[in-house]
C-alpha cells in the first residue's frame, strides 16, 4: 500500500494576487504537441543554449527574483553552488522530462517536485555534479546520458541554493530506481503536457528582501504546473517555465 503524500508547504504571502497567463496560452494547440527531443535541440540553438555551461555564469545571470543579502538571513551566494540535470527521452515522438519527488525526510525543500541534482563538491562543476547526484538519486547511469544545452540559474528562496540547470538526453526510457532516503517518486512528464496552459497558474508575490524587476505592485511572479498528481512550483517550475519559452516562443524570459 502507497504511503499518503504529505502536503508541500508553499510558503505564499498574504500579499499575493493572480497573475497572468502563460507565454505560451495563445500558442496553437498543434504546435504544442509533438515537441520532440530535436525540436527542443534546434531551439536551444537558436537561442545559443546549445552546448556546455558557460564558464562564470553566476548571480548577474539569475532567472527570477534573487535575494538581497542585507534583508534576510541568507549566506552571500556569489557562484553557483549547486547543479541539476534535466534529462529528456523521446517516447512516441513527444520529449519527456525526467522529474523526483524529494522525500518528506529532507531537511529543505522536503516533498517538492524537483529535478535530480544537488551541490557542488570541492572541485565539482556544475554538470559533474548534476550527473553524480542523477546516478546516486535515481540510478541514472552516467554513460547513458549527454549532455546537450543549459538554462540560466535560479536561486532557491528558501536554501539560498544558486542551482544551474544542466539539460541532457538519453537514448530512451531509462530503469530508474529513487534512494529512499532522498525520493519518494520517480516519474517523467511529456512536454507536451507541460504546455497545456490549463495544468499552469502564475502568482504575484511581494516578500520583504526580495530583488525585483520593477512593477506596479513590486511583486514578482511565481510559477505552478500540477500535472501528474503533481504540484511543481519555485525553482523547478521557473526552469521548466523557461525551456518551455524556449521552444514555444523562441524567448528565455532572460
Amino acid at each position: 500500500m502507497s504511503r499518503p503524500v504529505p502536503p508541500q508547504v508553499i510558503p505564499r504571502p498574504p500579499a499575493w494576487r493572480p497573475g497572468e497567463p502563460a507565454p505560451w496560452a495563445d500558442v496553437p494547440r498543434e504546435h504544442r504537441t509533438g515537441i520532440s527531443v530535436d525540436r527542443v535541440l534546434d531551439a536551444l540553438v537558436s537561442l545559443g543554449q546549445r552546448g556546455p555551461v558557460p564558464e562564470g555564469i553566476g548571480p548577474d545571470r539569475v532567472l527570477g527574483p534573487t535575494i538581497l543579502v542585507n534583508e534576510t538571513s541568507a549566506p552571500a551566494v556569489h557562484n553557483v553552488n549547486a547543479g541539476v540535470l534535466a534529462a529528456l527521452f523521446e517516447e512516441a515522438g513527444e520529449a519527456r522530462l525526467i522529474l523526483t519527488r524529494r522525500s518528506s525526510g529532507m531537511r529543505t525543500h522536503k516533498g517538492e517536485v524537483s529535478f535530480p541534482g544537488g551541490r557542488l563538491d570541492e572541485g565539482e562543476d556544475p554538470a559533474s555534479a548534476a550527473l553524480r547526484e542523477a546516478h546516486e538519486e535515481i540510478a541514472l547511469d552516467p554513460s547513458q546520458v549527454t549532455l546537450v544545452g543549459w538554462i540560466h540559474p535560479v536561486m532557491t528562496m528558501v536554501s539560498a541554493s544558486l542551482i544551474m540547470p544542466v539539460l541532457a538526453t538519453v537514448p530512451g526510457r531509462p530503469h530508474l530506481v529513487g534512494s529512499p532516503q532522498e525520493v519518494e517518486r520517480v516519474f517523467d512528464v511529456a512536454l507536451a503536457e507541460l504546455a497545456d496552459p490549463e495544468i499552469f497558474h502564475e502568482e504575484r508575490w511581494r516578500i520583504a528582501g526580495r530583488t525585483i524587476p520593477a512593477t506596479a505592485d513590486d511583486s514578482f511572479a511565481v510559477w505552478f504546473f500540477e500535472v501528474s498528481g503533481e504540484m511543481i512550483w519555485g525553482a523547478t517550475a521557473r526552469m521548466i517555465h523557461e525551456l518551455l519559452s524556449i521552444v514555444l516562443t523562441g524567448k528565455t524570459g532572460f
